[in-house]
C-alpha cells in the first residue's frame, strides 16, 4: 500500500473534516477559474482576432461608444450621416483615396426586431462576402439579402426566436423600449453560423428594403440640413423635387394604414405588406456607420487623417480603441478579482492547515503504531504531506469544473445584460498553472503537521 493511498484512507475515516476542507479550496479556485475565463472571453471579443474591421467611419462623437455600437452592437448610433457622404465621398471615383478603397460597407441600426429585441443592421450583401475576422468568412444556409424584403438572421436569433428559412418577422423602431412597430416584414432567405461574435445576435436586413419601411426616411427639412453640414449643395429646385417626392410616399404610407384599419374593423387578418413601388431617393437615405478596409494598412492611416480633418465625420481604428478599454478598465478589475480570490485560496489553505494540524493530537496513537510495525519517519511525514495534497488537489479539480459552471449560469445573463456571447467551456492555458500553484500550497500547508508527526515520540504516544 503506497503512502497516497494511505493517506486517501486517513481522510476517508475523516470525511466530513476532509470534504469541507476541500471544499473551501474548490469555492477559491471557482472563483479564480471564473474571473480567468470571463477575462480571456472578453479579452478575445475586444481584441483585433475578433475584429475583421480597418475603420470604422461615423459621425462625431465618442471613439468607444462608436465602435461598442458598430461592431459589438452595444449602446445607441448616434445621429446618422447621409447617404450621399457614403456614396459620394467613399465611393466617388474623383476622390484621392478613390483607388485606396478594398471595401465600404454601410450599415445603418436603430431598431430591434419584435421577437428577442435583438438588434436589427440594415447593410448590403457584401458585408457577408467579406471576413468577419482575419482568416474566417461568414458560413450560412440559404441566400445572400439580395431583394428588398429580404433578411439574414445569427445563430443565436435563430436558436432564441425559433426561426429557420422562410420566417418572417417586423422591427420594432427605436429600440426595444419602443413600442411602434412596424407594419412590413421581412422574410429570412439565410441563417449564418455560429461565430461567437457580436452577428450571432443581430438580425441583417436588406439596406434597400430598410429604406422602404415607413418613417425610415428623412423628414425632407431634416435630410436637407444633414446634407449640408456634410459640404453638399441643395438649390432650390433641388428641395422642391424632394417634398414632392416626400408627399407622394406619404399618400402611400397613408393608403397602406387605411387597408390595415379596415381589415381591422372588418376582423380580417392584415394584409401583407409588400415593397413599395418606388426607390426611395438616395437624399433620404441615411448611414449609422460605414466599415472600411484599405488595400494597405498605410492607407488606412492617410484616409483616417483625410476624414478627421472634417467637423462632422470621424473614422477610427477599433483596436487600439479596445486595447485602451482593456487595459484601462477591464486589467484593473481582473487584477483586483485575481487578488482577492487568491487572498480566498490561501485562507482555504490556511484551513487545510489549521485541519491537519489539529488533528495531529488525535492521531498520535494512530502515529505511534505505524511507526512501532515498522514505517519510517519520511514514511509518516509523506502521508500528511499526501493528504494535504490530496486536499488541495481535489478541491482544484472540483473548483476547475465548478468555476466553468458558474460561467454557464453568468452566460445568458451576460449575454442579455451587456451583449457579450460567453463560451463557459473555452479553456484558459494559465488555468494549467494553477496545479503547480496548489501542489506548492500543499507542501506549505502540509510541512508543519508533517514535522510534528516525524517527530512524534512512539513511547510516550503509546504509554498515553
Amino acid at each position: 500500500m503506497n503512502i497516497l493511498t494511505i493517506a486517501y484512507k486517513s481522510l476517508r475515516f475523516r470525511a466530513l473534516a476532509s470534504a469541507l476542507t476541500a471544499l473551501s479550496v474548490a469555492l477559491g479556485i471557482m472563483m479564480m477559474v471564473a474571473v480567468l475565463v470571463i477575462y480571456g472571453i472578453v479579452g478575445e471579443t475586444f481584441s483585433q482576432r475578433s475584429v475583421g474591421v480597418g475603420l470604422v467611419i461615423g459621425p462625431k462623437g465618442s471613439d468607444l461608444g462608436m465602435v461598442l455600437n458598430s461592431i459589438y452592437r452595444v449602446g445607441r448610433a448616434g445621429e446618422p450621416m447621409p447617404y450621399a457622404f457614403y456614396k459620394d465621398i467613399l465611393l466617388g471615383k474623383d476622390k484621392e483615396w478613390a483607388d485606396w478603397i478594398d471595401h465600404a460597407i454601410p450599415l445603418t441600426m436603430g431598431d430591434v426586431t419584435e421577437e428577442g429585441a435583438f438588434p436589427i443592421v440594415g447593410t448590403t450583401a457584401e458585408y457577408f462576402t467579406v471576413e468577419y475576422v482575419p482568416g474566417r468568412r461568414f458560413m450560412m444556409r440559404g441566400e445572400l439579402p439580395l431583394q428588398p424584403f429580404e433578411a439574414v438572421i445569427g445563430s443565436r436569433v435563430a436558436a432564441h426566436n425559433g426561426w429557420d428559412l422562410g420566417s418572417e418577422f417586423r422591427l420594432v423602431h427605436g429600440g426595444a423600449e419602443s413600442d411602434h412597430i412596424h407594419n412590413e416584414t421581412f422574410k429570412v432567405v439565410g441563417v449564418l453560423a455560429a461565430t461567437g461574435t457580436a452577428n450571432d445576435k443581430t438580425a441583417f436586413v436588406n439596406l434597400d428594403g430598410f429604406y422602404m419601411v415607413a418613417g425610415h426616411e428623412k423628414p425632407v427639412g431634416e435630410a436637407v440640413r444633414r446634407l449640408r453640414d456634410f459640404g453638399f449643395t441643395v438649390t432650390p429646385e433641388r428641395e422642391a423635387r424632394l417634398e414632392r417626392m416626400a408627399a407622394h410616399i406619404q399618400k402611400e404610407h397613408e393608403m397602406t394604414n387605411r387597408m390595415l384599419e379596415e381589415a381591422k374593423k372588418a376582423g380580417q387578418p392584415p394584409p401583407k405588406i409588400v415593397p413599395h413601388n418606388h426607390e426611395t431617393p438616395d437624399e433620404f437615405k441615411e448611414v449609422s456607420y460605414i466599415f472600411v478596409r484599405t488595400k494597405k494598412p498605410s492607407q488606412s492611416i492617410f484616409l483616417t487623417g483625410l476624414i478627421n480633418e472634417g467637423k462632422i465625420a470621424q473614422a477610427i481604428n477599433p483596436i487600439p480603441v479596445m486595447y485602451q478599454l482593456m487595459n484601462d478598465l477591464v486589467g484593473n478589475v481582473r487584477l483586483v478579482l485575481l487578488v482577492l480570490t487568491g487572498l480566498i485560496v490561501v485562507v482555504a489553505g490556511v484551513g487545510i492547515f489549521v485541519s491537519i494540524y489539529n488533528s495531529m493530537a488525535d492521531r498520535r496513537r494512530e502515529i505511534a503504531i505505524m511507526r512501532s510495525l515498522g514505517a519510517h519517519r519520511m514514511t509518516v511525514l509523506g502521508i500528511i504531506l499526501g493528504e494535504a495534497m490530496l486536499l488541495c488537489i481535489g478541491g482544484g479539480i472540483l473548483g476547475l469544473l465548478l468555476g466553468h459552471g458558474l460561467v454557464v449560469i453568468a452566460a445568458p445573463i451576460v449575454e442579455a445584460k451587456a451583449g457579450l456571447i460567453l463560451n463557459p467551456w473555452k479553456f484558459e492555458p494559465v488555468e494549467l498553472a494553477l496545479f503547480p500553484v496548489l501542489l506548492i500550497l500543499a507542501a506549505a500547508v502540509g510541512i508543519l503537521p508533517g514535522l510534528t508527526a516525524y517527530r512524534t515520540d512512539v513511547a510516550q504516544s503509546l504509554s498515553e
